[in-house]
């Protein structure tokens, strides 16, 4: 499987179909993450970029005390590919 083809509309509605707490907005896959202080955001944004090294993939985030808004696209496929799918699971996974 090509981790950076774009996926199809059909494909992206059974991903969101497993992602806990994800949506699509404007072609993104977006999620906000809540924690209750800012050094726990911090460290989950920290984790997460490790991953995200890691993967080679990065994503589109802002962070305001305990909140983490997240968005998830492959800029150079111009839209969701399963590298954000992947991503987005982790991400799930260490905010547990």
């Amino acid at each position: 499987m090509d981790r950076q083809r774009r996926l199809s509309d059909d494909e992206i509605e059974q991903a969101l179909s497993s992602l806990k707490g994800w949506s699509l907005v404007d072609g993104k896959l977006r999620r906000e993450f809540r924690f209750a202080n800012f050094v726990r955001a911090f460290g989950f944004m920290t984790r997460a970029a490790l991953v995200s090294e890691a993967m080679n993939h990065h994503p589109e985030w802002c962070n305001v005390y305990g909140k983490v808004q997240v968005d998830l696209t492959t800029h150079s496929e111009g839209g969701i590919t399963a590298l954000d799918v992947t991503l987005a699971e982790r991400m799930n996974e260490l905010a547990a």
